[in-house]
């Protein structure tokens, strides 16, 4: 018999009757019933009920001594248990163990901070503090293992599709990916730093020069970056791919096989058919403000700056005005936009909110009605297609401010009227990004990713204005979530040097920045292309989750601490010297000391 277990804690049915077995995991329970003390035994597979019967007082006392969470081992004999018992809810639920010896392997010495099993969901530091007793529940549990099978199966399908999977190097050259490098000092080499990679960018496009027809690896990436709900701080995970000879369609192709294979096998939801709605960056900065709209909301943003092209209403006038119609929405009462216009002011920090609705005799009636002429009520009626029993509300200011505010006006409206469709996972692919953007002085610089080929190539460079090019970039979004962004990659070094010379980086500077792929594309590059899917984002939508820590091993937390591990922390004289730099800020208190 194996020293530990003959079987896991999910294993034993009826037919097991009568067997001597062993079962080894975690005290979950103790009960005491009319003599009989019952015990829940709980490992990573499952849970059996153990029984001491009243014949061994012994190993009844035993047993009510072993805190919860110990680690024990049961060895007995498979009884079937008392129909009026049975647990149809339990996969063991039609035996039980009685038990003949307990032996503890691991004791709980100190309190638990929080109950493992309970209701109740301890703050977020607690649990990280605590992550290992975090992961024992059964959420948790259920998560991580998802995560396991997901990710088992994006290997299985990206190999299926002949992509060869290649892990690039973690110690790297720093990289323009849009956010602050981790920086890792060289001991044998004084003074200079590698970077963590924040993607294998340069990496996958040098191994399509190479000659490697399509790449992929669930590739780890580094920035340093604030954390938000969706968005891990430090580290997460990709779904790194890359394709040689391939166009913008190529990639959309293979990614929308992929996901809709995940998304069917490990949720309930309806999948999005392929292909995915495709909207062009301006459509959807224009009709939902938003570059990641989540299409289960049926709201719709409009432009209504041209009806107040000429307004006296003071509020509209020289704004844009964004408009957004909610149908039916002359149901609701006064609070309801009261509240909403509260929302844009404390949360948003907008100026207010504005609205109006249609009566019954298809007039504008509300708040601003007496402000706008019978021109500008016609117009608006006609621009924003209302109806009797309609309301419309209003977001004015500075265009992006508009646009901003419309956007997440629209979000709260679909939450608070509760008009998100459930269970559905719509996709849509965002085309068509600007190649330029203008920084707050009015510089040009790169909007997305600077390797991309701009549409139209050198022409585009040389013939149109910065803010006019576009590029062969793009993003998949699902349910207001940007799972990733892609490209069709710039393979031609001239078209390189000219779109980092527009975004104001000088020959030589691109040079000693991008040796290898500036060099590389001088030796015959292909065309290529490719996309990255974030991991952790994926499982927030097929878990169900509303923060990315809950579909993360061991996380930090947003501040980007490491609770579990104390980390960052500071390090000793020794290391300093050891790497030659010195630290210009006194350790803080409680702060770890790596030794």
């Amino acid at each position: 018999m194996h020293e530990y277990r003959t079987h896991t804690c999910a294993e034993l049915r009826p037919a097991h009757e009568g067997d001597t077995v062993r079962l080894a995991g975690w005290l979950q329970s103790t009960r005491d019933h009319g003599g009989v003390v019952f015990a829940d035994v709980r490992d990573h597979h499952g849970l059996t009920q153990v029984l001491v019967s009243p014949d061994r007082p012994e190993l009844q006392e035993q047993m009510r001594s072993i805190p919860r969470e110990s680690v024990i081992r049961v060895e007995g004999v498979v009884r079937p248990r008392p129909a009026e018992t049975v647990n149809t809810a339990l996969a063991t639920g039609q035996i039980e163990l009685d038990a003949g010896t307990i032996t503890v392997l691991g004791r709980v010495t100190r309190g638990l901070p929080f109950e493992v099993t309970g209701s109740s969901s301890p703050g977020e530091e607690v649990r990280l503090r605590h992550r290992y007793l975090d992961l024992r529940t059964e959420r948790m549990q259920r998560n991580i293992v998802l995560r396991t099978k997901v990710v088992q199966r994006f290997r299985e399908l990206m190999t299926d599709r002949g992509f060869l999977d290649v892990q690039t190097p973690i110690l790297t050259a720093t990289s323009p990916e849009g956010a602050r490098d981790f920086l890792v000092p060289s001991r044998r080499h004084p003074g200079k730093f590698y970077a963590l990679p924040q993607a294998p960018q340069q990496f996958k496009q040098l191994l399509m020069v190479s000659g490697f027809d399509r790449y992929f690896q669930i590739a780890p990436c580094f920035r340093d970056e604030d954390g938000r709900a969706d968005r891990s701080p430090g580290e997460f995970y990709q779904l790194d791919l890359e394709m040689s000879f391939a166009t913008q369609e190529d990639v959309f192709a293979v990614v929308e096989e992929v996901m809709t294979a995940i998304f069917t096998e490990f949720s309930t939801g309806a999948v999005s058919p392929a292909p995915f709605e495709r909207l062009t960056y301006a459509e959807s900065m224009l009709r939902y403000g938003s570059d990641k709209p989540d299409l289960r909301n049926p709201l719709h943003i409009v432009d209504a700056t041209p009806v107040f092209a000429t307004t006296e209403f003071r509020a509209f006038a020289d704004k844009t005005v964004r408009s957004i119609r909610i149908p039916d929405g002359a149901s609701q009462g006064r609070s309801f936009f009261d509240k909403m216009s509260e929302f844009v002011v404390k949360q948003l920090r907008g100026d207010g909110m504005a609205w109006l609705k249609v009566d019954e005799a298809g007039a504008l009636v509300g708040p601003i009605a007496k402000f706008l002429s019978a021109d500008e009520q016609a117009a608006l009626i006609e621009t924003a297609q209302l109806v009797i029993g309609d309301a419309i509300v209003f977001l004015a200011g500075p265009e992006a401010q508009a646009v901003a505010l419309a956007g997440h006006v629209r979000s709260e409206l679909g939450v608070r009227l509760e008009l998100l469709q459930e269970n559905v996972f719509r996709f849509c692919w965002i085309v068509d990004y600007p190649m330029f953007e203008r920084t707050e002085d009015g510089a040009v610089d790169f909007s997305h990713n600077p390797f991309s080929m701009p549409q139209g190539e050198m022409k585009a460079l040389n013939e149109l204005d910065p803010d006019d090019v576009l590029a062969y970039q793009y993003d998949l979004v699902c349910n207001g979530y940007e799972l990733s962004s892609g490209a069709v990659r710039n393979h031609d070094p001239e078209i390189m040097l000219k779109a980092f010379e527009i975004a104001g980086y000088p020959k030589d500077e691109v040079e000693r920045r991008f040796p290898a792929l500036l060099n590389a594309f001088q030796f015959g590059a292909p065309p290529h292309a490719g996309i990255a899917p974030g991991i952790d984002r994926i499982m927030m939508l097929l878990t169900g989750e509303s923060f990315i820590r809950d579909v993360i091993p061991f996380p930090m937390t947003v501040s980007g601490v490491d609770l579990l591990m104390g980390a960052p922390g500071t390090a000793d004289d020794r290391q300093l010297k050891e790497l030659h730099i010195a630290s210009l800020a006194p350790p803080a208190e409680g702060d770890a000391v790596i030794d």
